[in-house]
């Protein structure tokens, strides 16, 4: 945090006033006044320069003085002299004091030295009847992970009767947002019903962050509605939460109805917001939350800078979001990771990897997240020396182990490249198990380049680790279908029956004037269905003229027609409607949930050209801007 100079000047003042008071050596008060006012202002290193200064001066430290002393030692973490303060308690007599024992205890926790807080807690009668005693002992449980411990604590408190506060709650809920303990957050909630504190706002807030980080949307949202009066930190729960869960709709909707409600968001707000317009790249209300983050105060907010960074890249507008880059006082790696992904995204590898030299070369140290960033862009560029360069520095220079996410970059950049042994032999030679992304990326490459017999491994490994993601069934099937295998297509769609599994819809849709237009794989319900699919004609008689239809396989066209539709495909029926409705030379964006298709692809180049327009298709992986006639990815997606 940056403090302003008369800030400084207050807090400095402050100080010398605070070390400068007169003291009566013989006498406590004074000193632990001191003490108070330097820990509550976070001075943690000056407050135990006073108690030294008091111990110096003869004063002889009390009840009072030691909660201090103690915590300003956690927030330092210095373990050794919390253990030489825990020798001044025992030797004043104040380890029975109740605030001095949860100071003692909480002090050990923030050091890790948790079985230390153990040993205080159980040495110590009182504390054992105490419930602050047990707060502390339980979320220090937490904080060193240590969570059957912190349950089993808590059933000895209930056992003995000790009283069960809010306090209690809030310690041990957010241990149960964890794989495999949901059922205990169920159980916690009961007891909160049954001991009233649901009713605590703070008590109800962190429950519903905790239904919401165990993917139990529903049971967060039924919470939600059932609070009386919901502050923005309950507001914020929920948003954050649905923004987790990838229900970016409704964020925006949910934020609708905040502000009706008359409830100000701050920066946390902000944040899930805008992940969620990014995801949903809705450009123009982007541009509404940058304005009302501006109107809030919140304009030179780091977090934010790089989320309206991250947003505008996935909205399409790279140039606002560099401009929102150059504008920060101070770029952290996140900054530089957030503007190296967004022209990674755009298929613009060079600048990024340009944007990647520059962030090392004036002193910012990349960390994993900015070296993912980097190792895709290349692969999407097929900067294949570049990124295998990246790739070897990692460990080399920056001593960063490569995880799966690294690995599956590398794999899926030499097999775009064609380098499929290279990759195989890759994947052989990983230090961490291969995950899902690693195995799906050499699948992906083999059905760019027809290796059927690699395609079959890869995919028997990742349909073990993700049986259920039905894009790589579809890999597959297409690859078999390309390769005239129909036993291999018909082997694959049984595999997709009996577990039944359904291709997910395509959809695409438009943003025009502050309205989304949704369209599906062969939709016909939308208002201009008449005029879009005239259009469609009208190009694709064109096309027959050009002779383009001729470089797309017209069997395969002409079955897949039949089957799904994808003459009619979604992003086609967002362009026609795009053209229709907007005035020559705008640009026209497209959002698409699945990965743009061959046929499509050569779709938007042709249109491009010929009617002179740019289009903007960011599909499930990148965008494609497409051009007269070209488009950025240069055919390589």
């Amino acid at each position: 945090m940056t403090v302003k100079p008369s800030q400084n000047h207050r807090i400095s003042t402050r100080l010398l006033q605070l070390k400068t008071a007169p003291t009566t050596p013989t006498t406590s008060s004074p000193w632990n006044t001191r003490l108070r006012e330097l820990a509550n202002q976070s001075l943690f290193t000056e407050a135990l320069s006073v108690y030294r200064e008091m111990l110096s001066f003869g004063a002889s430290p009390n009840a009072f003085t030691f909660p201090f002393a103690l915590k300003s030692c956690a927030s330092l973490s210095l373990p050794f002299v919390g253990s030489q303060l825990h020798c001044h308690v025992i030797r004043s007599g104040c380890d029975l004091e109740p605030f001095v024992l949860t100071s003692l205890i909480s002090m050990y926790c923030k050091c890790a030295l948790i079985d230390s807080a153990r040993k205080v807690f159980d040495e110590n009668t009182q504390s054992m009847k105490l419930s602050v005693c047990y707060n502390a002992l339980l979320s220090g449980y937490v904080l060193n992970l240590r969570y059957c411990d912190a349950f089993l604590l808590f059933g000895k408190m209930r056992e003995l009767g000790v009283e069960i506060n809010a306090v209690t709650m809030l310690g041990l809920i957010p241990a149960c947002a964890r794989p495999g303990y949901f059922w205990l957050g169920k159980f916690m909630h009961c007891c909160c019903v049954k001991s009233g504190l649901v009713v605590d706002l703070s008590v109800a807030n962190c429950l519903v962050t905790m239904y919401m980080k165990c993917g139990s949307v529903d049971y967060g949202r039924r919470l939600f509605n059932e609070i009386p009066e919901k502050g923005l930190i309950t507001w914020n729960a929920m948003i954050s939460g649905y923004a987790q869960n990838g229900l970016a709709s409704h964020v925006l909707e949910l934020y609708r109805e905040m502000k009706t409600c008359g409830v100000f968001p701050d920066a946390v707000t902000f944040v899930g917001v805008l992940s969620s317009v990014a995801h949903l790249g809705a450009r123009s209300v982007g541009c509404e939350v940058e304005q009302q983050i501006a109107a809030n105060g919140f304009g030179r907010n780091p977090f934010l800078s790089n989320a309206l960074i991250n947003m505008y890249s996935r909205c399409g507008n790279l140039k606002k979001a560099h401009a929102i880059f150059d504008r920060m006082p101070v770029k952290s790696v996140v900054s530089w990771t957030a503007i190296i992904g967004g022209y990674g995204m755009h298929g613009q590898g060079e600048v990024a990897v340009q944007l990647f030299d520059e962030m090392i070369r004036i002193g910012v140290r990349p960390d994993s997240t900015a070296f993912v960033s980097v190792l895709s862009a290349c692969s999407h560029a097929g900067l294949s020396d570049k990124g295998s360069n990246y790739f070897a520095a990692m460990e080399k220079k920056y001593g960063l182990q490569p995880g799966p996410e690294h690995y599956s970059c590398m794999v899926d950049l030499l097999g775009r490249a064609g380098q499929l042994n290279e990759a195989w032999e890759l994947i052989k030679s990983m230090r961490v198990k291969p995950d899902g992304a690693v195995w799906g990326a050499l699948l992906g490459a083999c059905k760019i380049h027809k290796n059927v017999e690699l395609a079959e491994i890869a995919f028997e490994k990742v349909i073990g680790l993700e049986p259920t993601n039905i894009g790589y069934y579809v890999l597959l099937s297409n690859l078999y279908s390309e390769a005239k295998n129909l036993e291999g297509v018909s082997r694959v769609r049984v595999m997709m029956r009996e577990r039944n599994l359904k291709k997910d819809p395509g959809c695409s849709y438009v943003e025009l004037k502050g309205r989304v237009h949704l369209f599906l794989a062969g939709d016909t319900t939308h208002y201009q269905t008449v005029e879009i699919y005239k259009m469609l004609d009208e190009l694709e008689n064109l096309f027959e003229e050009l002779g383009v239809s001729n470089r797309i396989d017209r069997e395969k066209r002409s079955e897949e027609k039949h089957s799904t539709g994808m003459a009619m495909h979604s992003e086609k029926l967002a362009i026609a409607f795009g053209l229709l409705n907007t005035s020559p030379g705008t640009e026209i964006v497209v959002i698409k949930n699945l990965r743009i298709c061959g046929d499509c692809h050569l779709f938007m180049k042709m249109v491009s050209k010929i009617v002179d327009r740019q289009f903007v298709v960011r599909d499930a992986t990148r965008f494609h801007h497409f051009k007269n006639g070209f488009c950025s990815c240069k055919d390589y997606w």
